[in-house]
């Protein structure tokens, strides 16, 4: 897709019929709510996430983190592509991770509501069939959280 200059993007669009009509298309089927969620999807499969430690660094693309556990300031980070891991606090990496739809499941853990596909009394199903264990503390949050995204 060309890229489109910012202070030119008013003129692209409504000089290129394609994407006017594309635009409009999108928007008559899934409203202004369906154009934000696209959004917001596109911004999250273009983000990283660096995973850094004494012997390596990698960037690991937000959409593939299933979910990330701590023990001992150790945090393991579960993808669709492998495990990383890295010292540090839960806290520090949700305060990076909440604004991608991550949340905590357990003081242990936290989980992106993108990989959830169900809840089923005190554990969360992800869509790679793990189950994780939700603290009584943290359930209700979760449920709303799932139940809004």
């Amino acid at each position: 897709m060309q890229r489109i200059n910012s202070m030119n993007w008013i003129q692209e669009f409504s000089t290129n019929k394609k994407l006017y009509n594309n635009l409009s298309c999108f928007l008559n089927q899934y409203g202004v709510s369906g154009l934000e969620q696209a959004f917001h999807l596109y911004r999250i499969t273009c983000q990283t996430y660096i995973c850094k430690n004494k012997l390596s660094i990698s960037k690991i693309n937000i959409y593939d983190i299933y979910y990330l556990k701590i023990s001992r300031h150790y945090i393991t980070i579960h993808t669709e592509h492998g495990i990383y891991h890295k010292y540090g606090t839960l806290k520090n990496e949700l305060k990076i991770l909440a604004p991608y739809g991550f949340i905590n499941c357990s003081q242990s853990c936290i989980v992106s509501l993108n990989k959830i596909r169900d809840i089923h009394h005190q554990d969360v199903i992800l869509i790679n069939d793990e189950i994780l264990h939700m603290s009584r503390n943290y359930i209700n949050k979760v449920i709303i959280a799932f139940s809004q995204h």
